[in-house]
């Protein structure tokens, strides 16, 4: 009974592993159109995207609106205000710069933490906030 139960188990550990490549070809040719899949591990060459340079330094507000905030500060999306427009920043502006960096880190109404940039840290978006505020007072 045993060996008929590791014959069985052997086959279908074959036949899934066959499977599973066949899965991971199929999803290799649907991405085809638009990229290739690079497997850690895997020589990908020189095609794949060069990692962003760090920098120790935090990038100026005006760097991390133009790269994240103005997506909607700049148009008003989701009720955003706009950048400039001293009616719409009054009332925030009045609750404190403590307050609204607090909001734009944690998130706050349509507003997602960060304003949705991961790769900002908590004193560039403060630095931001600070910027967006002196271009709207």
């Amino acid at each position: 009974m045993k060996r008929v139960l590791a014959a069985v188990l052997l086959g279908f550990g074959l036949t899934t592993g066959a499977v599973m490549a066949n899965v991971e070809d199929e999803i290799r040719a649907r991405i085809a159109p638009v990229g290739d899949v690079c497997v850690q591990g895997e020589d990908c060459g020189q095609e794949s995207a060069p990692a962003a340079s760090a920098s120790s330094e935090p990038r100026a507000g005006n760097e991390v609106y133009d790269a994240a905030c103005a997506a909607c500060h700049a148009s008003g999306a989701a009720g955003a205000p706009i950048v400039g427009d001293s009616g719409a920043w009054g009332d925030r502006i009045g609750k404190g710069l403590e307050t609204l960096v607090d909001h734009a880190i944690n998130g706050f109404n349509a507003m997602p933490a960060k304003g949705g940039c991961s790769s900002c840290s908590d004193e560039e978006i403060q630095v931001a906030v600070e910027y967006m505020v002196e271009q709207s007072e």
